[in-house]
């Protein structure tokens, strides 16, 4: 489908929506005669001759459309279209009245009067010295908006993200992005280093340059800290990557890095005997996090219960409950009980619910203040179910707000969460910074529980913290390794600890919950997922598709990637058909019934729960059902987890994709009855064991494998992972030896 250009003349705005700038109007050629068009125009009027750049659609419910994806204006030249954009409303204080007195006034020169000699306006009857600015003010910034979305759209970027740009910059937009391109990738969601270094280069800005340098040396490490975990780099590996990367010498490099550490963008320290580089942010994280952690694990205070006393408690409770735990099991919460700080971690089937459920209801007992909390809504979800306790997430405990990039938290520091214990589930999920965040939050003396399988993938944010706290051994770790009797039965559970200990899952027994189906091709192999999910799963189970089958993929890419397997199982499970709506955002159809995910945290986008219930927050992970489509008012009705209710605005459709596969890394924390995994070659980094753990340890029904034997055993065998760059471990143990050397010379003393 190819470009067009159409020169075309704005006629009637029919829906205009402010916040982003799309809009639906009549316009009139003389190509083309009379015709709709539709799509992001921010800040078009009425009266305006426009360029526009797109192609012929065919909307289901309003026929042929001109879809535009460029657009240019010019302002009108004759009185009487002159008169219509100055009366369109768009300019606040004109209506047509005003606007025909303006025009008789002052002719062709009135738009150039209006932006630069507001106080002439003011000579005219009925028009006075304040309503003159402000209809000056108002003219500029429409003028300002489509001046940026039209220096914008030579480099690639759409005018939805033009309307950000504009928001962030405000009317000097343009002239900023000229002085630092840079701030663009510094401060807009959307906009990468790479289109700024574009936005530089074509206005002439040298590749030398210190400006361009010291961006880059932030951009690569905020690219290694949320594309491979690092919490710092190497200075060597640094300037060398930078100077690469840039096509720079690295003496230039080092200048820049010289500036960035002395204006604390950047911090340096030493870590394993080298020199590394923090972005500033990071490396307070990680040394609040190693203190608050050494503080709570060495702090005695009250509600902390001796070994004796602990196991007294223990021993009443079994016998009021009738049960038996485990010895590992009990040393947990011996842990719990009498210390400030500890991890528990096991694999499926070891017993963490039960050890869980009686560290809360021991708590309890002594009159505690228990906070439940993980790192996604299903993970929280989860909790709820398991515990029978309220459990939220960590943004939602900590009453998270968004300002601008940054998360805002009403719980910290000064505003402490009331709570005094605080148990996290699904701890291996969560980054450096959010743990930072938490921890900030918990009050003097208030205690943390870290609860999950230390096996499973790492965050994707930078850090690997609960891996680093065990490794440091300076907080009480718990590991279970004892599968129990009932857990024996479920081969899911079986293979998973069979494939954590580097072994082969059992791929021949078909009388229980775990199924290998061997297919030779990839296209085999999607064809089998396809015929699961639609026909063979729901026909013998008597199950929903949508809501009781998750596929899992290591990918986005690829036919096996979700991104293709996505609109496979959309076209096999939810067609295009009449009478069902659907819109079509960027490259993905949006159809009523799709299963969708959200895939950023949201804390604005309203919902309802329970019919009338009112709250904010839609998180990353949430998985909802789109329950109907209104194209004309721009929105769809979702029914997100919990049976929230959102109308979710079509401006906010870069945050949602389809569900009906997802990534392993976007599972974790969740459980879905019945999980089908394709296994075919991936690329290296993601045959891994931990990544193929994850994935099994999912299911609660059924696990169903889909491809080849060979990429199985090579998962399986493949323990390596990419090492990442933290400080935690190390920071954890030197803080413990400052401790201990404090205590003995005050022993001395």
């Amino acid at each position: 489908m190819s470009r067009i250009v159409i020169n075309a003349v704005i006629d009637n705005i029919v829906y205009s929506n402010p916040d982003n700038g799309y809009v639906v109007c009549e316009v009139d050629s003389k190509e083309e005669g009379q015709f709709c068009a539709v799509g992001y125009m921010p800040g078009i009027s009425e009266g305006e001759n426009a360029e526009l750049t797109g192609v012929w659609v065919t909307h289901p419910e309003y026929g042929e459309q001109f879809k535009v994806e460029l657009y240019k204006t010019v302002m009108p030249s004759d009185e009487q279209a002159m008169i219509k954009y100055l009366g369109s409303g768009i300019i606040k204080g004109v209506r047509e009245a005003t606007a025909k007195k303006l025009v008789d006034a002052f002719g062709a020169e009135v738009f150039n009067i209006i932006a630069a000699e507001p106080e002439r306006l003011a000579e005219l009857k009925g028009i006075s010295k304040d309503k003159a600015d402000m209809i000056s003010k108002s003219f500029n910034e429409q003028r300002a908006v489509q001046n940026i979305i039209m220096f914008l759209q030579q480099y690639g970027i759409s005018a939805n993200l033009a309307v950000k740009i504009h928001n962030i910059f405000g009317a000097e937009a343009v002239r900023k992005i000229k002085e630092n391109p840079y701030s663009l990738a510094n401060s807009v969601d959307g906009i990468s280093f790479r289109v700024a270094d574009s936005i530089a280069s074509s206005i002439g800005l040298p590749k030398n340059s210190p400006m361009r340098i010291r961006c880059g040396i932030i951009y690569l490490l905020r690219d290694a800290a949320y594309t491979n975990g690092h919490m710092y780099m190497p200075k060597t590996m640094l300037t060398e990557h930078v100077a690469y990367e840039l096509s720079v010498d690295d003496t230039e490099v080092y200048n820049a890095l010289s500036e960035l550490i002395a204006s604390r963008d950047i911090l340096m320290d030493r870590v394993d005997g080298a020199d590394v580089c923090y972005l500033y942010g990071n490396y307070h994280d990680e040394k609040y996090i190693a203190r608050r952690l050494s503080s709570m694990v060495a702090y005695e205070g009250k509600y902390r219960m001796s070994e004796d006393e602990s196991e007294r408690e223990i021993d009443d409770f079994e016998a009021e409950e009738g049960i038996k735990l485990a010895p590992r099991q009990r040393d947990a919460v011996i842990s719990a009980l009498s210390g400030g700080c500890m991890v528990l971690t096991g694999g499926p089937g070891t017993g963490k619910t039960t050890t869980i459920n009686t560290i809360i209801r021991l708590m309890e007992k002594l009159r505690l203040n228990i906070a439940l909390t993980a790192p996604t809504g299903r993970a929280a979800k989860r909790m709820n179910q398991i515990t029978g306790r309220e459990a939220k997430t960590i943004h939602r405990l900590l009453c998270a707000q968004m300002s601008g990039r940054t998360h805002i938290f009403g719980c910290n520091e000064e505003h402490p969460l009331n709570a005094d214990v605080i148990i996290l589930d699904e701890a291996s999920m969560v980054d450096t910074p959010l743990m930072a965040s938490l921890l900030r939050a918990i009050k003097h003396g208030g205690r943390v529980i870290f609860a999950g399988d230390s096996d499973q993938l790492p965050s994707v944010g930078p850090g690997n913290v609960l891996h680093d706290i065990i490794e440091s051994g300076k907080v009480p770790v718990i590991k279970l390794t004892r599968v129990f009797r009932q857990s024996t039965e479920s081969l899911i559970i079986m293979n998973a600890h069979r494939i954590n200990r580097g072994s082969m899952p059992e791929l021949a027994d078909r009388t229980k919950d775990f199924f290998f189906m061997r297919r030779r091709t990839p296209e085999s192999a999607v064809n089998t997922v396809l015929e699961l999910y639609r026909e063979r799963l729901p026909k013998t189970y008597k199950i929903n598709p949508v809501s009781d089958i998750q596929v899992l993929t290591p990918m986005k890419k690829g036919i096996t990637g979700t991104v293709e397997l996505n609109r496979a199982l959309q076209n096999s499970i939810n067609p295009h058909r009449g009478g069902r709506l659907e819109y079509k955002f960027g490259q993905t159809v949006f159809r009523e019934g799709d299963k969708v995910m959200q895939t950023r945290n949201n804390y604005d986008m309203e919902y309802t729960a329970n019919d009338s219930e009112k709250g904010r927050g839609i998180y990353n992970g949430d998985m909802g059902i789109i329950d109907s489509i209104h194209a004309d008012d721009k929105y769809m009705v979702i029914t997100f987890d919990d049976d929230k209710t959102v109308e979710y605005p079509f401006t906010s459709l870069d945050e949602l994709d389809l569900a009906y596969a997802i990534t392993v890394h976007k599972s974790q924390g969740s459980e879905f009855p019945y999980v089908i995994i394709p296994v075919c070659s991936y690329i290296p980094m993601l045959m891994s064991r931990n990544l193929f753990y994850t994935a099994i340890t999912r299911a609660k029904s059924m696990v169903i494998l889909v491809g080849s034997e060979k990429t199985v055993i090579n998962m399986t065998n493949n323990n390596s992972y990419t090492k990442r760059f933290t400080g935690l471990s190390e920071r954890l143990i030197e803080l413990s030896a400052e401790m201990e050397a404090e205590t003995h010379e005050t022993a001395e003393v």
